[in-house]
């Protein structure tokens, strides 16, 4: 019997139904009633001898109240259901990571702050409500599986969490924060890109994009649609998400260069994963939506690193406070230049990249999408699809796929028509209710365009020109000036 199946006011109890609930806090299964009524019922007569021991009731009333029968009326119903339950199993989760058991959070009178935002979750329980939003299930019925997790970038306050999809299990698997799973393409930004910016590239950099071989092993990495281009900016192989480009990049900086960084963004790559491939997701020990979205967060807070957590506080009975998250600390993990530069790259992922069909109606969201591939004789489709996508005020980490994939449980295509659905859905839903803060920066391709003559840029090539003409010199202020203006917008 849960406490709030008692529809009776505390006021209105009799001794012995004051004393049967009185039992049940020692343990509140064994004492069940519903469950152990004999249990229930000689630990209430316990507490009743108690009591005329210690004079709250004559030996008279303890004997009556002994003789009577307990009669249980469930007013228990759907309307006092427990809210947010994902987030509910996280926080105990974390509190016994900070040493408290479950049953003593519940039942020794602790009270327990959180990070949640109430309209965040409900928006984001609704859009998991919706299963159009979901690739359809399996042939034998098998349901797809999902997870999102919202975080505070500045903060690390996770402000919103569903773990799974269909009727929740009570402590049961959570997808948002014990998942281990390839990464996909979202690993790029973090492994590849930043540590390439810090090594002296642009985001206007251009890259090889053929298809060659690395290494003893010939490590031969594909693009999604077997083409190459020969050369791409920085900003379209990462937006299309172009793995050539990646991976060639990676090996000019090199491996370890890409390692370090993502221990920068607090994911340890495992010696074996240590190798070109990872620049894909190509690694054996995966990782969760909340490590993804807690890296992505350095982006979103301008190059600060922030400690994750569901738990503001919590303080025991005597009025103690026992943990403590009100003051965490960030720690920056990359320049804000480097940030506001990856930020503009990530934008285009939305614009007219690989987030096309998941990007927000009328809101401008930066992010990068990813996805693992199944042997190609089981068909076209994917093991697991990812979008993490951010604003200053929020960051998103959406996953879906089967528990366990096999040559009849893999989602059919790629992750532009698998997870953009639900993502697309949770964002129009979540980012009406948020500050819609905006960026400091633009789309990388808009940024280039202002490199190159145009007619919106046609005054600055006039100048441009003008300055050629009229000697060397003048010609170098003008190019100075010109690239130091374009430069600022990174600063």
């Amino acid at each position: 019997m849960r406490l709030s199946a008692i529809s009776t006011n505390a006021s209105q109890l009799d001794a012995s139904e004051g004393a049967t609930i009185a039992a049940m806090l020692r343990s509140p299964s064994f004492y069940n009633p519903v469950d152990h009524m004999d249990n229930a019922i000689s630990r209430r007569n316990l507490i009743l001898g108690l009591m005329v021991d210690n004079n709250k009731l004559t030996q008279a009333q303890a004997t009556a109240a002994k003789g009577e029968q307990l009669v249980i009326s469930d007013g228990y119903s759907a309307n006092n259901a427990q809210k947010y339950p994902s987030f509910f199993d996280a926080v105990i989760e974390e509190a016994e990571k900070d040493g408290i058991k479950a049953d003593d959070l519940m039942n020794k009178g602790y009270k327990v702050y959180t990070t949640l935002n109430q309209t965040y979750q409900t928006k984001l329980e609704q859009s998991f409500d919706q299963d159009w939003a979901f690739p359809a299930n399996a042939a034998d019925g098998r349901q797809v599986q999902g997870a999102s997790v919202v975080v505070d970038p500045k903060t690390g306050g996770v402000l919103a969490v569903v773990g799974s999809r269909g009727e929740h299990v009570f402590l049961g698997y959570n997808y948002a924060t014990q998942l281990q799973r390839s990464p996909g393409s979202t690993i790029k930004p973090l492994m590849v890109y930043t540590p390439a910016l810090e090594s002296g590239y642009h985001y206007d950099s251009i890259l090889v994009d053929k298809k060659q071989s690395y290494g003893k092993n010939n490590y031969t990495p594909n693009n999604a649609t077997d083409t190459y281009q020969g050369s791409v900016p920085m900003y379209t192989a990462l937006a299309q998400s172009l793995n050539a480009p990646a991976v060639w990049l990676l090996n000019k900086i090199g491996v370890s260069k890409g390692v370090s960084s993502l221990e920068r963004f607090g994911i340890d790559l495992k010696q074996q994963d240590q190798n070109l491939a990872a620049a894909l997701g190509g690694v054996e020990t995966g990782f969760s939506p909340l490590t993804m979205a807690r890296a992505y967060s350095a982006f979103a807070s301008g190059g600060t690193l922030p400690e994750t957590h569901f738990i503001r506080k919590i303080v025991d009975a005597t009025g103690q406070t026992v943990v403590d998250n009100t003051d965490t600390k960030s720690k920056r993990i990359i320049t804000s230049k480097i940030a506001k530069e990856m930020t503009s790259m990530m934008i285009g992922t939305f614009k007219d990249g690989t987030g096309q069909t998941a990007a927000p109606s009328g809101y401008t969201v930066a992010g990068k999408t990813g996805s693992t591939e199944v042997p190609s004789n089981w068909g076209y489709g994917t093991k697991d699809q990812w979008v993490v996508g951010y604003t200053p005020d929020m960051v998103v980490a959406t996953w879906i796929g089967f528990p366990s994939t096999d040559a009849q449980h893999f989602l059919q295509g790629t992750s532009e028509n698998g997870v953009a659905p639900i993502f697309k859905l949770e964002m129009e839903n979540l980012l009406p209710n948020s500050p819609q803060t905006q960026f400091n920066t633009k789309d990388a391709k808009e940024l280039a365009e202002v490199q190159t003559p145009s007619e919106s840029t046609s005054d600055t090539w006039n100048n441009l020109q003008d300055g050629i003409k009229n000697g060397l010199d003048t010609a170098r202020d003008t190019v100075g000036e010109w690239y130091n203006n374009v430069k600022s917008w990174f600063e």
